[in-house]
């Protein structure tokens, strides 16, 4: 089979294929007779519709098939035989036909993956790489967290303050006029936690049950309540009840309601330290993963083959239907989702994901064995039975390769941030949970 390949622009190119027609023709009419054992017509029997009749109704349509299998066909063998690093096929064009009548001529439009991305010289650019560890006041605060999850509530006759639960009436009033949503009875409120404007919460403080006060609110511009953004109201407040928040002992019932079976409290507060270690680490790989990312992203100008952004848009697109099916909405009420919505996101993921192949081929940083285990060790730490989710991943074709592409990706992030200089930026716990 002659091939001729033709360098279109940028990435694109070209390959002429020949194919065979008496190849073509023997496979079309292999199957016309296979089509002539299905096919059921009124007054024959089924099998029994002669052949001519056959192909005057499915001839056209099989030779097409036919002709697009032996193009495919052919169009992959030439990109294997040929090494071909192939991005993507756009399109096979049916050509005119010449004076060569034994063979018919198709153009495939393909794509070329990039072949030699350049970096510049990694070891001169600069990294702002983050650290971070866990304390014990960091662990002092997740147990008053667990603790507040755990809160119970005491009725008191004393004055409102912060953290108690007040039950209120409360009446709202705009230039002396009730407004729509301003008004309710037997509202729970926990004073100081931000559910309600900060003067109406404010105002609540001093109050006994049985008492009302006149609080004035100013609704802030951007409030999401557009009748009443922007104005001043007078709020009319009758505490009910009131109720102080009591919190659980940091105590051996306590440990045991985390799953300490023995009630150590000191063990309670190590697992507590050894999990938050985990999540801290996670987050760190994550935030310097993205720095990485960044810097390549910058380092790097080329053509990115179009026929993968399509394919990723696709996928982008699929995934966010899929979304809104997730959370209730009919087919019918899916709002358009136009290409133009998700092809920046597209480029960007084809573009890292090319770099990134590129640095795993030259520097050889597939994931061993044992650091994909490692990557599924870790994994396996946030289920109940870490050594049956481990045996899972292990004996999963695709789990495996899934938590391999995670190590692999760890390899070269690594391998990144080795080459670079880095300047290593504390940041404590709070400050990384909210990156």
């Amino acid at each position: 089979m002659a091939v001729e390949i033709e360098t279109l622009d940028g990435l694109e190119r070209k390959l002429i294929l020949s194919l065979a027609w008496e190849e073509i023709n023997k496979e079309v009419n292999a199957r016309l007779r296979d089509t002539q054992k299905r096919v059921r017509l009124d007054g024959f029997r089924p099998g029994k519709t002669p052949l001519k009749m056959v192909e005057n109704m499915y001839g056209q349509s099989i030779q097409n098939d036919v002709l697009n299998d032996k193009a495919f066909k052919a169009f992959y063998e030439v990109v294997n035989n040929e090494k071909i690093a192939l991005a993507g096929l756009k399109k096979l064009e049916a050509l005119p036909q010449d004076d060569d009548k034994a063979t018919m001529k198709v153009a495939a439009i393909f794509e070329v993956v990039p072949d030699n991305i350049e970096l510049g010289d990694l070891s001169k650019k600069e990294l702002d790489k983050v650290v971070s560890e866990v304390t014990d006041k960091d662990v002092e605060k997740t147990l008053e967290v667990l603790q507040k999850q755990r809160v119970k509530y005491e009725p008191v006759t004393r004055a409102a303050k912060r953290t108690d639960r007040a039950i209120v009436d409360f009446v709202g009033k705009i230039d002396g006029e009730a407004f729509e949503g301003g008004s309710a009875e037997n509202y729970p409120i926990i004073v100081g936690a931000g559910q309600m404007l900060p003067e109406f919460e404010k105002g609540i403080i001093g109050l006994k049950p049985g008492e009302s006060k006149d609080v004035e609110v100013d609704f802030p511009e951007n409030y999401h309540g557009k009748d009443v953004a922007g104005k001043k109201a007078v709020f009319t407040i009758t505490l009910k009840k009131l109720e102080k928040e009591v919190l659980p002992a940091l105590d051996e019932e306590f440990a045991k309601s985390l799953g300490i079976e023995d009630g150590d409290v000191a063990k309670m507060k190590e697992e507590i330290k050894t999990n938050l270690s985990r999540e801290v680490a996670r987050r760190v790989e994550g935030v310097n993963k993205e720095a990485v990312i960044t810097l390549l992203l910058d380092a790097a100008e080329f053509d990115i083959p179009q026929v993968m952004v399509d394919r990723e848009v696709a996928r982008l697109q699929e995934r966010a239907k899929q979304n809104f099916l997730n959370q209730g909405m009919s087919q019918e009420s899916i709002p358009e989702l136009p290409e133009d919505l998700f092809k920046e996101q597209a480029e960007k993921s084809v573009k890292i994901g090319l770099i990134l192949n590129q640095i795993m081929d030259k520097e050889s940083l597939v994931a061993t064995d044992e650091e994909v285990k490692a990557v599924i060790e870790d994994i396996a730490q946030n289920y109940e039975d870490p050594a049956e989710v481990l045996r899972y991943y292990m004996n999963n074709k695709d789990e495996y390769a899934n938590a391999q592409s995670v190590a692999t990706e760890k390899n070269i992030v690594d391998f990144v941030l080795d080459k670079v200089k880095t300047k290593e930026v504390k940041q404590n716990f709070d400050e990384l949970m909210k990156v």
